[in-house]
């Protein structure tokens, strides 16, 4: 039986700052009204001291090593961020070379192609990118899976040709719950969870429930997830700034603590922290 990871701190294993005059953000269009403007260090400060969050992971928004850049620039100077997941162009004839640079700086913990933008459902599968996730494994870092249901058993198979590269399944892969059709989330899932040693992350689920959401519209997939994976490999994140779409970040971390009612002290501590600092090896 794995030790449950045992510890007080708090990390927000899941949020976002973005400079739109940077110009990368593709996806990032007036449409989204609320949250199409900037967000820095200093707008979540206030946000993670309230909560009690001692350290958060900076992830990725834009497909491009210029913002890995600007990401770890911030991290720098912000001792609260205690990591960064990136981006690397998995692509490039040179995609070796450019993950084990980026992989040279401490403050990286890991990187995220953009997998559910992307037009090629089978894209992680291409032959040709398997040198860039063998530097990934290589180079210590974390495949952070930016996937959605329809992903997931391609993940399966990335997962079993490439063994021992530490994975987080970002977002819980996006169940489609304001739709409530998540059975085949559920098998696929399941199947993930036994058949692979894949983290999962608590997050994102507020958006994926609409404005209209409630603990109990979230409870089916939290419970699952909770059961599939187990308290040991779940890892909770914000998923602030997008998570305004929805929900502002004292709103589902409240949530967070009422779905997570049954666990045992030990168990939350894993969740809302101990497993992120596991995972991405952070300071404890």
């Amino acid at each position: 039986m794995l030790r449950m990871p045992v510890s007080t701190r708090r990390i927000d294993a899941h949020q976002h700052f973005w400079r739109l005059s940077r110009g990368d953000y593709g996806w990032l269009t007036p449409a989204l009204g609320p949250i199409h403007r900037d967000f820095m260090p200093e707008d979540l400060e206030p946000l993670i001291q309230n909560a009690g969050i001692s350290g958060t992971i900076l992830v990725q928004a834009a497909p491009t090593e210029a913002e890995t850049q600007f990401m770890l620039s911030l991290a720098r100077d912000r001792t609260f961020i205690e990591g960064v997941v990136g981006w690397a162009d998995f692509e490039a004839a040179d995609a070796p070379a450019r993950i084990a640079g980026l992989a040279a700086d401490p403050i990286l913990k890991g990187l995220r192609p953009m997998i559910q933008d992307l037009p090629d459902d089978d894209w992680m599968l291409r032959p040709d990118l398997d040198a860039a996730f063998h530097a990934l494994n290589q180079h210590g870092l974390v495949f952070d899976a930016l996937v959605l249901p329809r992903h997931l058993v391609n993940l399966s198979v990335l997962l079993a040709r490439h063994p021992g590269m530490r994975t987080i399944i970002d977002h819980c892969a996006k169940p489609a719950i304001a739709a409530g059709d998540i059975a085949g989330w559920a098998l696929d899932m399941r199947r993930l969870a036994a058949e692979t040693d894949a983290f999962c992350k608590l997050s994102g689920l507020v958006t994926e429930a609409g404005a209209g959401w409630s603990v109990e519209t979230l409870r089916p997939c939290v419970d699952l997830v909770l059961e599939y994976f187990g308290p040991n490999r779940l890892i909770w994140g914000s998923d602030w700034p997008v998570c305004l779409l929805a929900a502002d970040y004292a709103s589902w971390l409240e949530a967070t603590d009422v779905l997570l009612r049954g666990c045992t002290d030990d168990e939350r501590d894993a969740i809302l922290g101990g497993n992120a600092i596991r995972a991405y090896e952070l300071a404890t």
